[in-house]
């Protein structure tokens, strides 16, 4: 049996590497064990009980106030105690936070083989997004498998020259996530959001914000754009999960509190964000995972953001670059609120992201990397 570590901290994290790890525990040929660095602590330990997971190591990491130096060491120091108190045979990583960064880099210290799943994502520009471009990139150099979610990003790995038979594309794990979340947690999450006065009709407007180059000047921005949105589209409500952060926190809730068809809501749990996702006419967002997850649905996004790492949901029509400029943000959206949703929907069946069955090939190519003298694609 093989000891697989499994190293996470934030909700996007949990999201698309609980597929995962409920595969492997499938098979009697792992032991898994969840560590969470608690990143994003209440996030990550709600998500992780949606799934009825819990992780056996948690860190708690975060501070007020950390600089990135500071959430590196917290991280490296922390983890380096896990490591020294048991073998791994395997650590898995996801996606290209701070945690994946540590994670990644204390198995390399420990010789130990790194599995990175959604390698391969790319931007190309260190500071677009900042500080994860550089971070997943970081992460490509040390790993021993990289499971890519689409072609582009198997193409990406090539022409970095990391060797093929390495390579592995699977799908992305985010499609498995919302296939398996029961009815019950959907409709709960529904009922919990009307209570807070969030209308699902065919007006709903879902907004997230909360990308450390989006604060400052270009959430200034944003915020303008949503209030001449919010008055010129009486009709339609806007609603805003708050991020935690007090740097987007503080200014939504002076500029935006009180408006009357803009609905700032508390952070959501993850079906409650699927279940807003999913009623959803429209979504304006800086996030990664939205952009993966919202072609489920059929919903378009328009994504505040000058480069993206997701090219693919562009290339389908699914999302839009449009940055984080008010003029490009009203202009953008008003083509859609002005539109009915019917005819703005998208057909999920050409969802670029896959269909739901990534986990499972993940278990199977770990199985053979582990049990087969020969590994097969």
């Amino acid at each position: 049996m093989k000891n697989i570590l499994v190293i996470l901290g934030t909700r996007p994290e949990v999201i698309k590497l609980a597929p995962v790890i409920l595969e492997l525990k499938k098979s009697e040929n792992f032991n898994v064990e969840i560590c969470n660095t608690e990143q994003q602590k209440e996030l990550s330990n709600q998500t992780l009980s949606v799934f009825n997971l819990k992780a056996d190591i948690n860190l708690d990491v975060m501070q007020p106030n950390q600089t990135l130096a500071d959430v590196q060491a917290r991280i490296l120091s922390s983890l380096s105690k896990v490591f020294l108190q048991k073998t791994y045979d395997a650590v898995i990583v996801q996606g290209d936070t701070m945690t994946v960064f540590c994670g990644a880099l204390l198995g390399f210290y420990n010789k130990i083989p790194v599995f990175h799943v959604e390698a391969g994502l790319r931007s190309y520009d260190l500071y677009e997004p900042f500080p994860e471009e550089a971070l997943r990139q970081m992460v490509t150099r040390i790993s021993s498998i990289h499971f890519a979610p689409t072609n582009k990003a198997v193409d990406a790995l090539l022409k970095e020259g990391i060797d093929k038979n390495n390579i592995y594309m699977t799908g992305n794990t985010v499609v498995d996530a919302l296939l398996t979340l029961p009815e019950e947690v959907k409709k709960r999450a529904k009922d919990y959001l009307e209570k807070l006065n969030v209308k699902f009709n065919d007006k709903l407007v879902l907004v997230t914000v909360h990308r450390r180059e989006n604060h400052g000047k270009r959430l200034d921005e944003i915020i303008n754009s949503l209030l001449f949105l919010s008055k010129k589209y009486k009709e339609h409500q806007f609603v805003i999960p708050v991020h935690p952060n007090p740097n987007v926190k503080n200014k939504l809730y002076h500029c935006l509190g009180n408006k009357k068809n803009i609905l700032l809501l508390p952070p959501v749990s993850y079906p409650e964000l699927i279940s807003l996702m999913s009623s959803s006419k429209l979504i304006l967002t800086d996030s990664g995972g939205i952009q993966e997850e919202a072609p489920t649905f059929g919903v378009p996004v328009l994504v505040l953001r000058y480069e993206t790492e997701r090219t693919e949901g562009v290339d389908a029509g699914f999302a839009k670059l449009i940055g984080a400029e008010a003029e490009k943000i009203i202009s953008s959206a008003s083509y859609f609120l002005e539109q009915d949703k019917s005819s703005i929907l998208m057909n999920s069946k050409n969802n670029p992201y896959g269909i739901g069955n990534a986990a499972v090939k993940i278990r199977k190519i770990i199985e053979n990397y582990f049990f087969q003298s020969k590994k097969t694609k």
